[in-house]
């Protein structure tokens, strides 16, 4: 049986096993934001090998006081920086930010279902109330 990942307050369900085909499509699409704390930011510069002063100029960009990973722009979407199109995996996945930690369980989907829906090949409607378990796998 393919496993399936609730959380309460979400009309949805989250089967991780679809990540394997997908093509990583919540790593790339439309232009966004990808947004890390200074904890986050130190984890990556330490899993690349790199300070967090090099990290932060090569690979983040400023937002109204925010830090956010920098995306890359090709002729159909915009990746994240850090995720490989040869392999359709993210790079940094052992300590990428809590924001791709917690995909596709954001709040903006709590009202906006279809969205996810359409993104996401691992995202099926159910109705499972007072049912929790773990968060999103990201890419």
């Amino acid at each position: 049986m393919t496993e399936q990942v609730t959380k309460e307050g979400y009309d949805f369900c989250f089967e991780p096993a679809a990540c394997d085909g997908c093509g990583g499509r919540c790593c790339r699409g439309e232009p966004g934001h990808i947004w890390v704390s200074a904890a986050e930011i130190g984890r990556m510069a330490s899993h690349l090998r790199t300070n967090t002063v090099d990290f932060t100029a090569a690979c983040l960009r400023r937002i109204g006081g925010r830090m956010s990973i920098r995306e890359r722009r090709t002729a159909t979407d915009h990746p994240c920086l850090f995720f490989d199109e040869q392999t359709c995996r993210c790079a940094i996945y052992p300590v990428r930010p809590a924001q791709c930690r917690r995909f596709p369980f954001w709040n903006h989907f709590k009202t906006h279902p279809e969205e996810v829906m359409r993104e996401c090949p691992g995202v099926k409607p159910c109705r499972r109330e007072g049912m929790e378990r773990g968060g999103g796998t990201g890419r």
